[in-house]
């Protein structure tokens, strides 16, 4: 490509001078190509290792004048041929031009103009983008994508420098960070090095420090493991390495492929070697750790961070941390963990200004909020510009982000609903002048839309006396009271470390509902919301789907203790939840465990705050956990077990033996212990859980296994340690609730003889916080980490296993060889997708289908995997067979295929028999595989295997045509004759029929109808001569080339023969009728009289024998029932029968049949008579054949028979493709500077 012209001092070090004229140089980098010696190997490993230019174009022209001894680069090159191009325009362009000029100054002023001009041109031609990187990384991406063989779409986030271990030996190179693959190059004294990984394949990634590898990562597969070092900032690769590895994982669990944030600003500069996809990611990892922090939702965006200080009026002190501003909030935190965090939602700011400064209170900024409220932020470094944002900010505030009539905004749509996600309405309905019927569902008269359940049925009850637990009650709520004086209520409240410990003594119950919104995050959904649930329930309700029908299922096991269970009023409200939750969220719907949370939700908050807490759960609190295969809690119980081996790993190692720690965690963190601990024990665990998070959930866990770790180590089995730790939960009491107790269905199945000891409940958390309170989220969320590349891969083994189950009987593959190509057809569908393609990655991937048809290809991807798998080679014809394999296959018409269709077509190839791969290539050449565009093509290759066409004034009528009105017919007259039996056989038949009869007809209707080799459609001249070249392709690249060549020629010339005679029959019988021309195939039904006659007259003697022979194998369904095999024989039998009759009567070109004109040409199709009067550029339409014949003919040459006969190993196919994933360098001196496009 042209560049913009630079200086150049040494032209010749390192470079080799190819082409000269008295004003440019071609020259090429020593090391490049071939030769070179041991200076080339030199310069080539010190590109390397500078990660020098001249590795991405190695060609390149200089611009020289006179005796100057400077030098300008004006191009550069990838390849010989690029440089090639522009050299020969130099020379055709400028050269004559140059000479005229005197002075060389003019020259190079005259060189570098057009060289600019050039570029210029060339810019303005170039679509506009918006490339943020900098010309060095754009220099790193191009030479990515040149060493790995890598598309466009493939986008390189980051480069570094760092050494691979290969065995015991450090190779020095460069690892590229792409969206979905990591690579390394080396090259070093001529050893070169190249590894290609998918983050799909990953299963493990740890940074470790090992005697061997000091300081590494260790990138683990399934197969391989990979160790990297001598990194600059080794803690910054592994944390890009783990933010892309989650996006492959994120792929894996919901097939989404990743996307670029186009709303990213701007840097003000363009940053040296820092790209926008790194930049985004930066970001994201700010905005997850950004929300994480503060409990927000997840369209939240940090805008910005600077360190500050906060006035606290309770403390009458200033608290140094930092003051982060999104677009919908001002967050502080404080420095020292949980001395003071405050969130400010700027729908709740009414002022912000600028107070004074003093030498005390530097640069203070002071915000006031719609309750006179007001907060004093200091020591801000550059006020204005903060003072600034907010306020951009607060003028694109609405007063509330969603009102009614919007279009409900509904997580996890996509814009191609799957099969079983429901269709939503663009708008709520407007149900006009009928307003009654808008709230059929909810109304905000329900006692449940005003109050928690609890509150409804205390409110009944009668009042008891003031005991010491009403009174530790109310001085509970005293106590909250006082906090709300001192540190504010409502979202603007200070959080200290004393709102935890009035956390962790226990929320009251008529504060449980408002705080559990509070310090979830829910309240600022819900603020923002307002008639969302409402609308929400009114669109869900009536709908019947897989989810409702779960629902409608557990309704009645969701607490059925409680009282507010047991009657409708309960009931209606959790599922009026739970429906307009799945509802909303259609990639979660339902889940197990979901009811037993949201009841106890319902028990202390209105529907809707309910509903806005069970989105808080499932979309930010708990991940992935009430998805379809419970990966957050499998993620998390993997932690837990982790947790266990570091803080008691005796107790790990005893648990592990008895397989326990999983059994019993999953119940557990699923329910938030609602299911195996009592009612008003595991509240008090909630409540913790809202303020703290999952933290909290496992302290308690690792206390319960600590409190029992005696008994635990003692137990022999598994079922013995399950009932120790269940008789030590069904004993964890609350003594400080007012509450009547709920009796606990789990304690009453496991009780025995002499109850154990009751554990204080507050007891327990204030264990769990001794013992281990040093819990870190952002440690959780590492060991979330890992654990997550675990559960998914793992999820992915299964899932392998069960397609392989499933599809092993139905294929003649072996379990290895089904489970590589499951693998490499999953890659394809995850190339498809990150890769583009013509259909969206929604309408590929559908979860809810079994895992046999969840991933699918569409004909691009399809036709990659058959050019290196498929067993018939066809050279440049390949692409065209599997585009008609690919229509063979797919059966639903939707253009794509799932893994079962995949296999089906490949099992036939590699493991049927003759007859099953004949037939596999016979229907190859027949509609729907066969496109007729394709069959147009044969027109021009009709006279390459024989003279003898069809008339040139007779009408074109697709021989299909008349076999479908053939069939048509025939079973006309079938039912006319049957219609006659009388009505008499009629009634009697129905006396008969009785279920068993229905029974049995519909076991008939779905067992699947085996296709026999007669069913299969006859062939007409231009499928046949599309045939004859794919055979011919077939066998280009065999040994036995000549002798295949020679054996289907013979095959193609005898097959013509036969269809000549067929037609010879079909012309007599029908030649009366045909006189007169007809644009419609009506004439065929007259067809029958004659050819009956034929078919069935002297059937005693040889000759009639042989014309009902070919009779059958020319006319398909036109005959009597008795008339299409033979006589009491089977249809394999007649088969074999009928196709060596046709071929020894016309081998032995003797015919003696009376419907046999003499003027058959038998022997030679190019002699005279019929021949010669029959010459034009259409086939034949009265030429065709049937596949017995094919058969037939086939079987009669040897070298074919051991062609199809013969046994291909698919092993080798597919060891084949998976080394085509590990990419080889291209090499730069090739005349062709494209990319191979490589499988991954």
């Amino acid at each position: 490509m042209w560049i913009t012209p630079e200086e150049v001092l040494l032209a010749n070090a390192l470079w080799v001078s190819e082409r000269a004229n008295p004003f440019f140089i071609l020259q090429r980098r020593k090391g490049h190509g071939k030769g070179g010696g041991f200076t080339g190997l030199l310069v080539g490993t010190l590109d390397v290792v500078l990660d020098s230019s001249a590795r991405v174009a190695p060609y390149r022209i200089l611009h020289q004048t006179g005796d100057s001894q400077i030098f300008w680069s004006i191009a550069c090159g990838t390849s010989r041929k690029e440089i090639t191009e522009h050299w020969e325009w130099l020379e055709a362009n400028l050269l004559q031009t140059l000479s005229i000029f005197d002075n060389e100054d003019d020259i190079t002023t005259f060189v570098k103009g057009k060289i600019q001009g050039i570029m210029a041109e060339e810019n303005k031609s170039l679509p506009a983008q918006d490339d943020e990187d900098s010309g060095k990384f754009r220099e790193a991406e191009l030479k990515m994508r040149k060493l790995f063989g890598m598309p466009e779409e493939e986008k390189l986030v980051n480069y570094y420098s760092c050494s691979y271990w290969k065995g015991r030996v450090p190779r020095q190179g460069w690892l590229y960070l792409t969206v979905n693959h990591i690579c390394f190059y080396s090259f070093l004294l001529g050893k070169e090095v190249t590894l290609v990984v998918q983050w799909t394949d990953v299963t493990q990634l740890e940074k470790n420090a090992t005697l061997l590898f000091p300081e590494s990562v260790r990138v683990s597969t399934r197969g391989t493991q990979h160790f990297f070092s001598m990194f600059l900032n080794i803690n910054d690769t592994f944390k890009l390495m783990e933010q892309l590895a989650n996006i492959a994982m994120r792929q894996l669990l919901d097939n989404e492929a990743f996307s670029a944030d186009r709303t990213l600003p701007k840097p003000c500069k363009t940053l040296k070697n820092v790209s926008a996809l790194k930049r985004d990611l930066d970001a994201r990892a700010k905005n997850e750790r950004y929300r994480a922090l503060f409990r927000l939702t997840q369209d939240e965006r940090l805008d910005g961070h600077t360190d500050c200080t906060l006035w606290t009026p309770f403390a009458k002190m200033h608290v140094v941390g930092q003051m982060f501003v999104s677009n919908n909030y001002i967050c502080f935190a404080s420095r020292e963990e949980d001395m003071c965090q405050l969130i400010i939602p700027l729908r709740e700011v009414s002022i912000v200004e600028k107070a004074d400064s003093s030498s005390v209170l530097p640069s203070p900024l002071s915000i006031s909020t719609k309750n006179k409220t007001n907060f004093l932020f200091a020591n801000l470094k550059d006020r204005d510009f903060l003072v600034q944002r907010i306020s951009d900010f607060l003028q694109r505030t609405p007063e509330r982000l969603w009102s009614e009539g919007d279009q409900l905004p509904l997580s996890g749509q996509s814009e191609t609903p799957s099969p079983t996600t429901p269709t939503f309405p663009s708008t709520p309905p407007s149900l006009g002048a009928e307003e009654p019927p808008q709230h059929r569902y909810y109304t905000p008269d329900l006692p449940t839309a005003k109050h928690g359940l609890l509150h409804i049925y205390q409110k009944d009850a009668p009042e008891e006396e003031m005991g010491p637990k009403a009174a530790k009650e109310k001085m509970k709520e005293e106590s909250w009271n006082i906090h709300f004086f001192e540190f504010g209520r409502g979202v603007c409240m200070y959080r200290t470390s004393k709102t935890r410990e009035l956390v962790l003594n226990g929320i009251p119950e008529s504060l449980r509902g408002e705080l559990w919104l509070l310090f979830s995050g829910a309240q600022n959904e819900m603020a923002t919301h307002p008639g969302y649930y409402a609308e929400l329930v009114e669109q869900a309700m009536g709908r019947c789907n897989l989810a409702t029908e779960e629902i409608e299922r557990d309704l009645h096991r969701s607490m059925p203790e409680h009282h507010a269970f047991q009657n409708e009023m309960g009931i209606a409200a959790l599922r009026r939840v739970l429906t307009a939750y799945a509802y909303r969220n259609p990639n979660i719907g339902y889940c197990q465990a979901m009811n037993i949370v949201t009841s106890v939700l319902l028990l202390y908050c209105t529907e809707e705050e309910a509903f806005w807490l069970l989105v808080a759960l499932c979309e930010r609190m708990l991940p992935d956990y009430y998805n379809t295969r419970v990966v957050g809690a499998l993620v998390d119980q993997g932690v837990f077990e982790e947790l266990t081996r570091e803080c008691l790993p005796l107790l790990y190692e005893h648990m592990q033996d008895l397989g326990v720690i999983s059994t019993i965690s999953l119940s557990w963190f699923l329910t938030l212990f609602l299911s195996v601990m009592p009612f008003h024990s595991a509240v008090l665990l909630v409540d913790c859980f809202f303020y703290e998070g999952i933290k909290l959930i496992f302290q308690v866990s690792l206390a319960v296994l600590h409190a029992n770790m005696e008994q635990l180590m003692a137990s022999n089995d598994e079922g013995e340690a399950m009932t120790i730790l269940g008789r030590y939960l069904d004993n964890v009491v609350n003594k400080q609730t007012v509450s009547p107790p709920i009796p606990h269905l789990h304690a009453l199945l496991t009780s025995g003889d002499e109850p154990p000891p009751e554990i204080d409940v507050f007891e327990l958390v204030k264990a769990s916080y001794e013992k281990f309170g040093s819990l870190r989220a952002d440690v959780i969320e590492q060991m979330r980490f890992k654990q997550r590349l675990k559960v998914i891969q793992s999820l992915e083994d299964t899932a392998k296993r069960s397609v392989v189950r499933a599809i092993m009987t139905d294929s003649a593959f072996s379990i290895e060889e089904l489970e590589d190509l499951y693998v490499l057809f999953k890659a394809k569908h995850i190339m498809s997708c990150y890769w583009g393609a013509s259909s969206t990655a929604t309408e590929r991937h559908d979860p809810s289908l079994p895992y046999l048809e969840q991933y699918r290809i569409d004909l691009g991807q399809f036709g990659e995997l058959f050019s290196v798998l498929g067993p018939w080679g066809c050279g440049v014809h390949t692409s065209t067979l599997s585009s008609r394999l690919f229509r063979l296959l797919d059966q639903n018409k939707d253009s794509l295929i799932n893994f079962k269709e995949f296999v089906t077509g490949l099992s036939g190839m590699y493991h049927g028999d003759m007859t099953e791969k004949l037939k596999i290539l016979y229907k190859l050449h027949l509609p729907p595989a066969l496109c007729p565009e394709e069959a147009e093509s044969a027109l021009e290759a009709t006279q390459f295997f024989t003279d003898d066409d069809s008339p040139e004034d007779s009408p074109f009528l697709s021989h299909l045509d008349f076999l479908v009105q053939e069939v048509t017919e025939g079973e006309e007259v079938k039912e006319a004759g049957d219609s006659g039996n009388g009505d008499s056989e009629d009634k009697k038949e129905e006396k008969v029929k009785d279920y068993k009869y229905y029974l049995r007809m519909w076991a008939k209707e779905k067992e699947p109808k085996k296709e026999t080799i007669k069913d299969l459609p006859r062939m007409n001249q231009e499928q046949f001569i599309e045939l004859c070249k794919t055979l011919y392709n077939m066998f280009s690249e065999d040994p036995l080339e000549q002798e295949l060549y020679h054996a289907i020629a013979t095959v193609a010339s005898l097959l013509l023969r036969i269809g000549e005679v067929g037609k010879k029959f079909t012309n007599n019988g029908a030649n009366k009728k045909v006189l007169e021309p007809q644009p419609q195939p009506q004439p065929q039904l007259p067809v029958d009289g004659p050819e009956k006659e034929d078919s069935n007259g002297e059937g005693s003697s040889a000759q009639s024998l042989i014309c009902k022979a070919l009779a059958e194998a020319q006319l398909e369904s036109v005959g009597p029932p008795g008339a299409t095999s033979g006589a009491g024989g089977s249809d394999e039998e007649g088969k074999d029968d009928t196709s060596v009759s046709s071929y020894s009567v016309v081998s032995a070109g003797e015919l003696q049949c009376e419907d046999i004109a003499d003027d058959t040409v038998l022997v030679d199709c190019g002699g005279n008579g019929a021949g010669d009067r029959r010459r034009g550029s259409a086939p034949d339409q009265d030429w065709s054949i049937t596949f017995e014949q094919v058969l037939a003919s086939m079987l009669t040459e040897p070298v074919l028979v051991d062609y199809f006969e013969r046994k291909r190993d698919i092993l080798a196919k597919m060891a084949a493709c998976k080394m085509q994933r590990a990419v080889e360098r291209q090499i730069s001196s090739s005349s062709d500077h494209e990319l191979a496009q490589l499988s991954t």
